[in-house]
């Protein structure tokens, strides 16, 4: 797991009304690090040229210097359009300083309006960071975002760039490809493209594209890592579609030796969500341009947001590595077993399914209690205890908890959903405390609570739940409720899911008639991302000192079910830290398939030492539990 962090200086730089050529938008940086600080080269889009560009915003690439890497200073023009192939704008520099000089690729424009046929690749070459003194084009074919790898492979030096980034019916979509050469020149060389383009499949890499819909750009130069190469990249998802479209960043790694063989890549681990990248002059972009390794050894992302303004964002090296190492499939929690648990058994109240446990740990023993499912599809709450957290050491031939309020009871189809569902509990003072969905198969589902003394519980009188009662509105899907297990100024904290989010509310006590009325934000999907159609808590929240660990639930566009985490403040209400990618997803064959497929859903963990247990349903039909080291997950979101 790992975590990207926005500067908290962010935007980092933005355009000046003071100077024309820069007055719209300053975007897509390029940064190197240089002695006494940091280099950053970006796009800059001023007022049309009355005379040259009347109708469009004329774009040239400006510089500016930073001695700690963030407050940009000494801002000047370095490349403007001064060839006929780049007439109407310098576009997106890709800076690198190689073998003794620099180069700054960038996308020439040769004429407007805009389109295939004149955008292309070009190059500026200089003896020093800020005067580039020679100028070459580069494709004479459409093509965007080259950039040099950091040093030779095999004696080459290699070329990455986007080949045909914009539609026509002969190549409607884009292909990421390398470009080998011996010599710089013979990047200059016409015929070279002529005899490499005719060739364009074998130089390509792997299709980095989930779906045709979907559209791929080169973000920042490779970063050469004891793994492999590390390519950051743009993934423009529902590209086609104006309406839905959506600019994200990912990572993937790449052979070392054999830069096209892919070893394994993310998901989308940054997506628009601040103010700057969701408004100005393109909304809802982040666009990465440069990668950077800082002094404290964690990367440096570099972008462009909302084609306004330059950002960056950072994560932990290790962390990023290790989410890339294919041979860690479980991601950051490790099944304990390759089988279930626990499994639908007999003809009775689990005979269908078993699900979505609860867990608590009392008096050395791990009491795990879950959701039952019959033939006739009603719900009610089993028991199995654990010593070990792991072996199931008994398992109740009876439910502990049934339906028993009319807001429950089986009001559709005999053999329509109903019932006590999805439990979780938590212990305050010596009281246990367990919210569930409560569900008659008609009405929406609502959340409801039963209490019971944690002596009537370990004596296993089950006859003394409390009646339960409502504490979600009538009429409104809300699910997924969680106390935080202690008080807020003498208060109880309820997280529950209003539609696709994480809420909560603060109820003065737990009585009949006090329900939640508000929704505190917690936590929302953030679209595009692994998390990004809905998320829901999953176990309560966990104590890590004087913070909380809460593990949710996320759901993609593609409907599958996985975990994350997120690191709360002391009142359990601001969310500190959040990882980027899933510490927990459908893998094993009942995890794919079952009632539900591609499900892993948890309501319940406990902590023994530095041991996570997470107990989940898979696949909405069995019950097994994962692990892993606490100390690990806070180091990742520290």
């Amino acid at each position: 797991m790992f975590v990207v962090r926005r500067e908290a200086h962010n935007p980092i730089l933005a355009p000046r009304r003071d100077q024309p050529w820069e007055s719209l938008a300053t975007f897509n940086p390029s940064v190197v690090r240089v002695d006494n600080g940091v280099r950053l080269y970006y796009r800059a889009l001023g007022d049309p040229d009355a005379m040259q560009t009347p109708s469009a915003h004329l774009s040239t690439i400006g510089t500016a210097f930073a001695e700690d890497g963030t407050h940009f200073h000494s801002r000047e023009q370095i490349i403007v359009p001064q060839e006929p192939w780049d007439s109407f704008g310098c576009e997106d520099p890709r800076v690198s300083f190689f073998e003794g000089r620099w180069y700054c690729f960038y996308t020439a424009l040769g004429g407007y309006p805009f389109g295939p046929e004149n955008i292309k690749v070009a190059v500026a070459i200089g003896d020093t960071q800020d005067n580039f003194t020679e100028r070459h084009l580069i494709t004479p074919f459409n093509a965007k975002a080259a950039t040099l790898f950091p040093e030779r492979i095999d004696g080459d030096i290699v070329l990455l760039l986007t080949v045909h980034t914009d539609w026509t019916a002969d190549h409607p979509r884009p292909t990421i490809a390398l470009a080998r050469a011996k010599r710089m020149e013979d990047f200059f060389d016409p015929a070279y493209w002529d005899t490499w383009h005719a060739t364009l499949a074998d130089h390509a890499l792997p299709e980095l594209r989930r779906s045709d819909a979907d559209h791929i750009e080169i973000g920042a130069s490779p970063l050469k890592t004891r793994h492999g190469w590390l390519l950051i990249y743009s993934y423009i998802q529902d590209f086609y579609d104006e309406k839905n479209r959506l600019f994200s960043i990912e990572a993937a790694l790449f052979d070392k030796h054999n830069p096209q063989k892919l070893i394994s890549r993310t998901e989308s681990i940054l997506v628009p969500q601040e103010f700057y990248e969701e408004y100005g002059v393109v909304p809802h972009i982040v666009f990465p341009t440069s990668l950077t390794v800082g002094t404290d050894g964690n990367l440096d992302i570099w972008y462009g947001a909302a084609d306004t303004v330059c950002a960056k964002a950072s994560v932990k090296m290790h962390d990023l590595m290790r989410a890339l190492d294919p041979e860690r499939p479980a991601r950051t929690f490790t099944r304990v077993s390759q089988d279930p648990i626990l499994s639908p058994k007999g003809d009775g109240f689990e005979s269908r399914d078993v699900l979505n446990a609860a867990a608590i740990d009392l008096n050395g023993s791990v009491y795990i209690l879950y959701r039952a499912m019959d033939h006739a599809n009603t719900s009610t709450i089993g028991l199995a205890i654990s010593q070990d957290g792991i072996t199931i050491d008994e398992r109740l031939p009876e439910p502990v908890y049934v339906p028993r309020a009319d807001f429950e009871m089986k009001r559709g189809k005999s053999d329509g959903n109903s019932g006590c569902e999805d439990p979780r509990i938590v212990r305050i003072a010596d009281t246990l405390h367990m919210t569930y969905t409560a569900y008659d198969g008609v009405r929406s589902p609502a959340g409801a609570i039963s209490s019971i003394s944690v002596d009537d519980f370990l004596a296993r009188r089950f006859d003394r739940w409390s009646a339960p009662f409502l504490l979600t509105p009538d009429g409104l899907d809300d699910k997924d409720l969680a106390l935080f297990p202690g008080k807020i100024d003498e208060k109880y904290l309820l997280y529950h899911r209003v539609h696709n989010q994480i809420c909560a509310d603060l109820l003065p006590e737990l009585t009949d008639g006090k329900r939640v009325s508000r929704c505190i934000e917690i936590m929302a999907p953030r679209r595009g991302m692994w998390d990004g159609a809905k998320v829901g808590v999953a176990a309560p929240p966990i104590r890590v000192g004087d913070k909380w660990l809460m593990i949710y639930h996320g759901v993609s566009r593609h409907a599958t079910y996985r975990l994350g985490v997120a690191l709360l403040d002391a009142s359990g209400t601001v969310v500190l830290a959040r990882a980027a990618d899933p510490v927990f997803e459908p893998v094993m064959q009942y995890e794919r398939e079952g009632e539900v497929p591609n499900v892993v859903f948890s309501c319940g963990a406990c902590v023994r030492g530095d041991t996570l247990f997470l107990y989940y349903g898979a696949g909405d039909r069995v019950i097994n539990v994962a692990t892993a080291s606490i100390a690990h997950i806070l180091d990742a979101l520290s």
